[in-house]
């Protein structure tokens, strides 16, 4: 089984090793927990009814699946230092090229809209500030942690996912204290999950359609196959990341909507509103919504900290690999990819300039254009992993340490899964823009290959 070769590490074209057990653990937990739970799970919500609690466990059981087939490749090629490789290994050039590429753009997309959501809450509590101005000096001050060392970005993220994590916990205790009548001046309140047209209201089949929104929300959790390139146990890192994400999914996801419908009934949910802050609400918690604002810029900020450090690493191997311009491997003294850096901050103020002139036409496209396009990354990475493991058992080499469940049944089961996700996507309205827009993404990327990379050989040790 071949690995792609890497140019030789210079002390000019080095990363670092100073990521530490702890920051690994809380980036993956970061990887998942973001805007999405605490704010767009209220649009799945509106459109399913309680029964969504189901689509987010259909979802978590996918991304599982996923992160599995991933946890067996690293554990597996452990120099292999962005999960986008994998697709170079089991398919070849093209795949390494265009799935690195899409998954650098998905990243650098999620920049400038982090930035300009955490400006929307910070212009609330200052008016008078324009959102731009909140907007750029955010990405500034998270450029700045990322130029300093992996170790600040990986503390930062620490922090920022430790803020997450003990807000959920206290608001899963605090909501079921009240649902089991505790703290609830009425008593138990399950009834809310069946009192307003039952269980699944608005039928079964919007079940499944929900987990084409919900399963965005869930992405993210390969970032630790990035980041334990930095970290001292790169493979104990990705093991254990694929041996725990199903508990974090189950309780921080599942869990804690499961106790929002238990407290609110689903219909007063607004599309928009964090449905935790209208749950703290319901149960007189004072300072509720300044409480969630504050929790969700934490969100904002750790997936902002995240975008530009996976964007910079994934931009630094491909330069590596002689698929991007060779001055972004140079690193700094600190052993930062300071250029990669510099790139995905400048892409970032070029997103949020769109979003100032054009904010119905470009900057809408740019988000489209990125919308499904991790999907068919985790697709041609789940593809390769079933010809990685097909190539290992035609070579009569041993088992992998870390091996995918069920293979390769449950390998197929995934790609089936992100195939009708795109199908759905491709069958419902409301995505439809999204799904074309991101298929363009792919034919460019597939065709910058051909025009730039074909036929030439890739850097070699």
């Amino acid at each position: 089984m071949n690995q792609p070769a890497a140019t030789p590490a210079t002390p000019e074209a080095s990363l670092s090793r100073s990521l530490r057990p702890r920051h690994v653990t809380m980036i993956t937990i970061g990887g998942i927990i973001g805007a999405g739970l605490f704010v767009s799970s209220s649009a799945a919500i509106a459109a399913v009814g309680p029964a969504i609690v189901i689509s987010y466990a259909i979802t978590g059981g996918l991304v599982l699946l996923i992160m599995r087939m991933l946890g067996e490749m690293a554990v597996a090629m452990p120099n292999v230092r962005s999960f986008t490789e994998f697709a170079r290994v089991g398919l070849g050039n093209w795949a390494g090229f265009s799935v690195g590429w899409l998954y650098w753009y998905f990243w650098v997309i999620v920049i400038p809209a982090e930035a300009i959501a955490g400006a929307n809450i910070l212009r609330d509590w200052f008016p008078n500030v324009p959102v731009w101005e909140f907007g750029v000096g955010l990405m500034a001050i998270m450029t700045g942690v990322n130029l300093m060392s992996a170790r600040s970005y990986g503390e930062f993220e620490f922090w920022f996912s430790s803020i997450k994590v003990a807000a959920i916990i206290v608001f899963i205790a605090a909501t079921a204290l009240y649902a089991v009548g505790l703290t609830s001046p009425h008593g138990q309140t399950f009834g809310n999950l069946v009192n307003y047209g039952g269980f699944a209201p608005l039928g079964g089949k919007v079940v499944l359609a929900a987990v084409t929104t919900v399963f965005f929300s869930l992405t993210g959790a390969e970032i630790v196959t990035i980041a334990a390139a930095e970290s001292t146990e790169p493979a104990k890192a990705v093991a254990r990341m694929t041996s725990t994400i199903v508990w974090r999914i189950l309780i921080f996801y599942v869990g804690s909507i499961f106790l929002i419908l238990c407290v609110v009934p689903w219909n007063t949910i607004k599309p928009g509103f964090s449905p935790f802050t209208h749950a703290l609400d319901s149960m007189n918690i004072p300072g509720a919504a300044t409480i969630m604002s504050a929790i969700i810029l934490t969100a904002v900020l750790s997936c902002l900290n995240s975008a530009f450090y996976v964007a910079s690493r994934v931009a630094f191997v491909l330069a590596e690999r002689g698929d991007a311009p060779r001055w972004l491997v140079k690193t700094n003294s600190r052993h930062v990819p300071a250029r990669s850096v510099m790139l995905g901050c400048a892409a970032g103020l070029a997103g949020i300039g769109a979003r100032e002139l054009w904010p119905d036409t470009v900057f809408v496209f740019l988000v489209n254009a990125s919308g499904a396009l991790i999907v068919f990354v985790y697709m041609a990475i789940s593809i390769s992993q079933v010809v990685l493991r097909r190539k290992r058992e035609a070579a009569g080499a041993p088992e992998p340490a870390l091996k995918m469940w069920l293979f390769p049944w449950a390998s197929y089961l995934a790609i089936a899964g992100m195939a009708a996700v795109l199908v759905a996507m491709g069958t419902t309205e409301a995505h439809q823009d999204e799904l074309k827009a991101s298929v363009i993404s792919v034919a460019v990327a597939l065709a910058a290959y051909f025009i730039f990379r074909h036929g030439r050989a890739a850097p070699s040790k």
